[in-house]
């Protein structure tokens, strides 16, 4: 069984971010990076099915080599070797998508594990379209995985409860929130990680043309909120909504 997990370098979601001067993108130099967490997930079940079921498991990144560090982390939980495809420029999800997909036609894995989305841009499509350009079944928002020699079944969280779908092996699933919580890497782990072999591939040599097509025009700071205000009885509060925010 061998299962391909994808990571994605993030921002700290403990940092509050700030927009740049031109509005660009947000400001990153000095800012604490992580591993995607919904990322974590996906590598924390795909480390649990090799402990149940035997294999390896792969970790794949995309973007500048500073994402090595959260190759190494994934390692250090467990997985056996990365993969960097090294690209300094932006990556939108289309372009991950047909990446992952050139990976997938080299690496030939049983099962694909993705994040359900990236914390930064909120995008929840790579893992969509990767199934689409790879012609596999795909179940996302998974909340539990049960996995068999020649299949998967997978309940996954939906708008009126939890829905149960089963698919033929080879195929794609996006991680949510309660499907597990990741392990800490011990020390030990830490220390292997460090020799574990991690191979770079660009978009170049896997013949996907990575221009993006979304294009982010300008971000900007959300208004500030005025802060609330006490009124002393209901007939003040009513005079303020009618003249003065003018909702009633």
């Amino acid at each position: 069984m061998k299962i391909l997990v994808t990571v994605k370098r993030v921002m700290d979601y403990n940092v509050k971010p700030k927009v740049k001067p031109d509005g660009s993108g947000v400001v990153t130099d000095g800012v604490n990076m992580i591993v995607n967490p919904f990322d974590e997930i996906a590598v924390e079940e795909a480390l649990r099915l090799k402990e149940k079921h035997q294999g390896e498991v792969v970790v794949l990144s995309m973007g500048s080599k500073d994402s090595t560090a959260q190759i190494r982390a994934a390692l250090a939980m467990g997985a056996d070797r990365g993969i960097l495809v090294v690209q300094d420029g932006a990556i939108d999800s289309d372009a991950a998508a047909r990446i992952l997909a050139k990976v997938y036609e080299q690496e030939k894995p049983d099962l694909v594990i993705m994040g359900k989305q990236a914390i930064d841009d909120d995008s929840n499509q790579a893992g969509q379209l990767f199934a689409e350009y790879a012609g596999l079944g795909q179940a996302t928002f998974a909340s539990k995985v049960e996995l068999t020699e020649k299949t998967v079944t997978v309940t996954r969280e939906v708008d009126g409860g939890l829905e149960t779908v089963a698919m033929e092996l080879p195929a794609v699933i996006t991680t949510d929130l309660r499907l597990n919580t990741p392990r800490y890497a011990s020390l030990p782990g830490i220390m292997k990680a460090k020799k574990k072999e991690v191979k770079e591939l660009t978009p170049a040599a896997l013949g996907v043309d990575v221009t993006p097509k979304v294009k982010v025009i300008k971000l900007e700071e959300p208004k500030a909120r005025l802060a609330g205000a006490k009124v002393p009885d209901v007939a003040t509060l009513v005079n303020k909504l009618k003249n003065e925010a003018k909702v009633l």
